[in-house]
């Protein structure tokens, strides 16, 4: 799981519990721009895929700072906060990547969006303590 996390939170980053992150992301003037998005945990970094040229895309390239608040879908007063950082981001296995999401909260075996679109997972380390809400 994650570093830091408390262990009565833990639970909001497993695969089953199928709880969406809403993702903050920095705009070219400094505004926040916020999405909610699939996610998951490998190795201590939370993945988030998207699609190439997506405004989230754009910003989290160009500006590395990133908050998430990531509910709980049967309590949405419950939440965790994560800020951290954009350590990477790859199209090496993104295709895969967004038919594992869509089966974790679709059911589905693989993603529905347009074939020919360029995917790219975004690595995010987590920085600052999290936090509980």
């Amino acid at each position: 799981m994650i570093d830091g996390v408390p262990a009565e939170s833990q639970d909001l980053l497993l695969d089953e519990t199928r709880a969406f992150a809403y993702l903050a992301t920095v705009m070219k003037d400094g505004s926040p721009q916020v999405t909610p998005v699939w996610f998951d945990v490998a190795d201590g970094l939370i993945r988030v895929n998207t699609a190439e040229g997506r405004v989230k895309c754009r910003n989290m390239k160009k500006r590395a700072s990133v908050a998430l608040a990531i509910a709980d879908p049967k309590d949405p007063y419950r939440y965790l906060q994560i800020r951290g950082r954009v350590e990477r981001w790859t199209n090496e296995g993104a295709r895969a990547h967004i038919d594992r999401l869509a089966n974790k909260y679709l059911g589905r075996q693989t993603y529905d969006g347009p074939a020919d679109e360029q995917r790219l997972i975004f690595f995010i380390r987590p920085g600052a303590a999290p936090g509980l809400g």
